[in-house]
């Protein structure tokens, strides 16, 4: 509302004043380009520029921006349910979605409790499990995770993150956390002796991982046959494992989730960014029956009292819904098909070049390293973002690792012109 007298300022001004962005330092940090519209792939700038959104807005546009279909269905549940408590009372558009995700989640999924974002997802699927054991009086206090995980920004998700540039300040107060590799073909012995040795000497109540790609620490991709033997032997030293799929969900890794690639399936599903495509905040935690049966009682205290104002939201949960259709649908799935034939070519392509190494894809996500050092926030970094943008297309590097993983809609053509941007920056 602007007042008798008062002229509109502009989005530059308003934000240098007033607005802290994630992720920036302010005082070194080029000021934020202001993005007016966006549509499909695209995104548009104050000043008409377009760009390929290469990252789907951090894996949560996947089947682009502003598609009708969800727009539709946000604008019809906004008609006659916008939001509600969710203790006390439910609604059509949280059971809707609930009987989606029974069908494409796996099996051992009988749960859903609903939260607003990914890192949230993985907080509560945290306090689940200490409080699963607490529930049947026996006493774990301790979580294992991978070196150089990232499962988010509140205090438990941080404890079991390895990332030391997010949590720095702050690891003083977390949750005690025993690490260990990721497995590889040369370490797994150690990684089970480890195990065996942790499990001897420790309660350890849980074990937290993103299964096959490990996004924040540069898009590291890991075995699924070896990552089973580490969940094998969790369930054996009933130890409850904990996928935070936030980033790997709803198709990314080429099956609907990563999980679905193992043999032995998790006791908690963590879920959030495309769940709800891009479009509103929600999240989940999915859980076993065995898991949710732990907290039935008598005894009020045995309850799981963890709740959010918005917690499935209608508006949320109708979009999520309209989601999994597209997901769902065979145009989408060809999509990403033909998406994972192109990146594999790709691939193929980047390993014969010198200039980069390890080049890797998994599903519609890819990543490789440039052969340059570079810090992950630093000057160079900053050069290679900024090359990109004037390419007409969005990635984010991170460090000397480079990674794409655009929206499902993206065409061939569209794909093509990503690869040429990356193309052009390998030569720099």
């Amino acid at each position: 509302m602007l007042f008798k007298g008062e002229k509109r300022r502009n989005i530059e001004q308003t934000d240098k004043e007033h607005l802290w962005h994630p992720l920036t330092q302010h005082q070194t940090a080029l000021p934020p380009l202001p993005i007016k519209k966006a549509k499909g792939v695209y995104l548009w700038d104050s000043n008409g520029n377009k760009y390929i959104d290469g990252i789907a807005s951090w894996y949560t546009a996947m089947y682009g921006h502003c598609h009708p279909k969800l727009t539709k269905a946000i604008s019809k549940q906004a008609k006659k349910l916008d939001q509600v408590v969710f203790t006390g009372f439910t609604h059509q558009a949280a059971t809707d979605l609930a009987e989606k995700l029974m069908q494409i989640l796996p099996q051992n999924q009988k749960r859903l409790f609903f939260s607003d974002n990914g890192s949230t997802s993985v907080e509560v699927a945290i306090k689940m499990a200490l409080q699963y054991h607490f529930n049947k009086g026996v006493k774990k206090e301790t979580l294992i995770a991978f070196e150089d995980g990232f499962h988010g920004d509140t205090f438990g998700a941080m404890s079991v993150s390895g990332l030391s540039v997010y949590n720095g300040p702050f690891e003083e107060f977390f949750i005690r956390v025993e690490r260990i590799p990721v497995p590889n073909k040369d370490n797994i012995e150690q990684v089970i002796s480890k195990l065996q040795h942790l499990s001897e000497t420790q309660d350890i109540a849980a074990f937290v991982y993103e299964p096959l790609i490990q996004g924040a620490a540069g898009m590291k991709m890991h075995d699924a046959a070896l990552l089973d033997r580490v969940l094998a032997f969790c369930k054996q030293h009933t130890i409850l494992c904990i996928a935070d799929e936030v980033m790997t969900g709803f198709g990314k890794t080429g099956t609907h989730f990563a999980s679905e690639q193992l043999s032995n399936q998790p006791d908690f599903i963590c879920l959030s960014k495309a769940l709800s495509a891009g479009m509103l905040p929600l999240a989940l935690t999915s859980c076993t029956a065995d898991v949710y049966e732990a907290f039935l009682s008598d005894e009020l205290a045995k309850g799981f009292f963890h709740g959010h104002t918005y917690s499935a939201n209608p508006l949320a949960c109708a979009v999520a819904s309209a989601a999994i259709d597209l997901l769902t649908s065979k145009s989408i799935q060809n999509s990403i098909r033909r998406i994972e034939k192109q990146h594999l070519q790709f691939v193929e392509e980047l390993n014969a070049n010198n200039k980069v190494s390890n080049a890797r894809c998994k599903g519609v996500i890819l990543a490789f390293e440039l052969n340059k050092e570079m810090s992950r926030y630093g000057n160079k970094r900053n050069e290679l973002y900024q090359f990109f943008m004037r390419q007409g297309v969005y990635l984010r590097p991170l460090g000397n690792t480079i990674y794409i993983s655009a929206p499902y809609t993206c065409t061939t053509r569209q794909m093509n012109k990503i690869y040429d941007a990356v193309r052009a920056a390998i030569e720099l």
